[in-house]
C-alpha cells in the first residue's frame, strides 16, 4: 500500500482518484466489482455530530456543525472549496471558498482568535492541510425556510495536491451523514420574564461555537448552541455603579426557571462567586459550570443551568420540577467573569463530554441587535454598563425560534 500511494503522489491526480471498477478477480476467475465511485482520496473527512436543522430568527433554517478534514498522503494538500448538497438531490446547499473558507477553518488543536483578530490572516489563503494533520471546518448553513431536505448532506472537497513538481488538482466527495430526524426541543424561558442580551450564542466565532474540547479521548463541541444571558435594564443597562462588585450587575441573584418540565439528575452548590471583572482563574474541570442545575426533558436531552449563586440552589437531586419553576439564582461561579446564566441543552447530564443539540423557545420579542463582540469577558470592562443597541430587521413577536448571537430580547 505505501509503495502503490508513493507511485500515485509522484505522478497525476488521475492516478490518484480514478473509480475502481476493475479489480483483482474473485475465487474462480470471476471479477469482482467494487461500488461505484470507489476511489483514493487524499483528504478524509469526518463529522462528530448529527447536524440538526432549527429555525432562527433571521427567517432561515441553520445548519451548524464541524468537519474534520485530515491529510492522509505523505504530502501537503491545499483545500480550495468545500461545498455542502443535499445528498440525494445533489442540490448546493451552500459553499465556502476563498476568505470565507480560510475564516472557517483552523488545524485542530489550534485556538480560535480572540477578539479582535482575524482567522483569515492567520491561516493561509486557500488553507494548506500538512500531511497527517487535520483541519476543523466550521460550518453554518443557512437556508431559506422553504428549504425541503431529503434527510442527508454530502461534503465536495476541491483541491490540490502540493507535489514537487507542482499542484495537481482533485475533487472528492465525502462525508455523507444524515440530519437529525427529531425536532429541536421547544422550550420555555430559562429566566424570568424581561429584558435579555443574548450573548456568545449561534452561529459565529464565539467561545461557545467554537469551543472544540478533547475529553477522555474524545473531541465534542460541548457549548455548540449553548447562550449565555444577561439581564438588561433601563437604558440597556447591564450593571450600574462599580463593576468590581457583583451586585452591581443586573443578572446577580435574578431567577433561573425550568424551561421544561423534567427531573433533577445533576446538582452542584457551594463553590464561590468569583469578583468581577477580570477573568478568573481556569478552575477544575469538574468546576467548569459551576454551581448548577441539570434537569432531564426527554430520553437523551438535558438542560444545564449554570454559574449559579453559591447557596441559591432551590432543588434537590432526583426531585421532579414542573415547568417555570425556580430553580437557583445567576451568580458567578465556575469558569464565569461576570454574571450571567449558561444555558444550553445536552446529551449527556455532565457537561464533559457532551453534545450540543440547538433548541427553540416558543414565544419571545426581539428588540435589537447588539453589533460589537460584548461578552462576559469585557462587559465589566466597557466604560459603562450601556449596551449600543442597534435596531435588527427582523424586530417583533417569535415563535417556535432560536435567538441568535447578540440579539436583545423580551420574553
Amino acid at each position: 500500500m505505501h509503495r502503490l500511494i508513493s507511485r500515485m503522489l509522484s505522478v497525476t491526480l488521475t492516478a490518484l482518484t480514478v473509480a475502481a471498477t476493475a479489480v483483482a478477480p474473485a475465487h474462480g476467475g470471476v471479477p469482482r466489482a467494487l461500488p461505484p465511485g470507489t476511489a483514493f482520496t487524499p483528504l478524509t473527512a469526518s463529522l462528530i455530530t448529527t447536524p440538526a436543522p432549527v429555525k432562527a430568527v433571521d427567517g432561515r433554517i441553520h445548519l451548524s456543525y464541524e468537519l474534520f478534514v485530515t491529510d492522509a498522503v505523505p504530502a501537503p494538500v491545499r483545500l480550495d472549496r468545500v461545498t455542502i448538497r443535499d445528498a440525494r438531490t445533489h442540490r448546493v446547499l451552500a459553499s465556502l471558498s476563498g476568505g470565507t473558507l480560510a475564516s472557517s477553518a483552523n488545524p485542530v488543536g489550534n485556538l480560535p482568535p480572540g477578539e479582535g483578530t482575524d482567522l483569515a490572516r492567520t491561516m493561509p489563503h486557500p488553507p494548506v492541510v500538512r500531511s497527517s494533520t487535520q483541519l476543523v471546518v466550521w460550518i453554518d448553513v443557512a437556508l431559506a425556510a422553504s428549504t425541503r431536505l431529503s434527510g442527508q448532506v454530502e461534503h465536495e472537497l476541491d483541491g490540490a495536491l502540493l507535489l514537487p513538481s507542482g499542484g495537481s488538482p482533485f475533487r472528492e466527495t465525502v462525508a455523507r451523514t444524515p440530519l437529525a430526524a427529531r425536532a429541536p426541543l421547544d422550550l420555555l424561558a430559562p429566566v424570568r420574564p424581561g429584558t435579555w442580551y443574548v450573548s456568545e450564542g449561534c452561529c459565529g466565532n464565539t467561545h461557545h461555537r467554537r469551543g472544540l474540547a478533547p475529553v477522555n479521548g474524545v473531541l465534542d463541541v460541548p457549548q455548540r448552541f449553548a447562550v449565555d444571558w444577561f439581564r438588561v435594564g433601563r437604558g440597556n443597562r447591564t450593571w450600574e455603579g462599580d463593576p468590581g462588585r457583583l451586585t452591581s450587575y443586573l443578572s446577580f441573584r435574578q431567577p433561573v426557571a425550568a424551561a421544561a418540565g423534567g427531573r433533577v439528575v445533576e446538582v452542584q452548590d457551594g463553590i464561590a462567586d468569583n469578583p468581577p471583572p477580570v477573568p478568573p482563574t481556569v478552575p477544575p474541570i469538574q468546576d467548569t459550570v459551576g454551581n448548577h442545575v441539570t434537569l432531564q426533558v426527554a430520553p437523551g436531552l438535558y438542560l444545564l443551568y449554570a454559574h449559579l449563586e453559591r447557596g441559591s440552589v432551590k432543588v434537590r437531586y432526583g426531585q421532579r420540577v414542573a415547568p417555570g419553576q425556580t430553580l437557583g439564582l445567576i451568580g458567578n461561579s465556575g469558569n464565569s467573569t461576570t454574571p450571567h446564566l449558561h444555558f444550553q441543552v445536552m446529551t449527556t447530564r455532565e457537561f464533559f463530554p457532551t453534545d450540543s443539540p440547538p433548541f427553540t423557545f416558543r414565544s419571545f420579542v426581539l428588540l435589537g441587535q447588539v453589533r460589537p463582540r460584548i461578552w462576559d469577558d469585557n462587559l465589566g470592562l466597557q466604560p459603562t454598563g450601556v449596551l449600543p443597541v442597534a435596531p435588527s430587521p427582523f424586530q417583533g413577536r417569535h415563535r417556535d425560534e432560536m435567538p441568535l448571537d447578540r440579539e436583545v430580547i423580551r420574553f
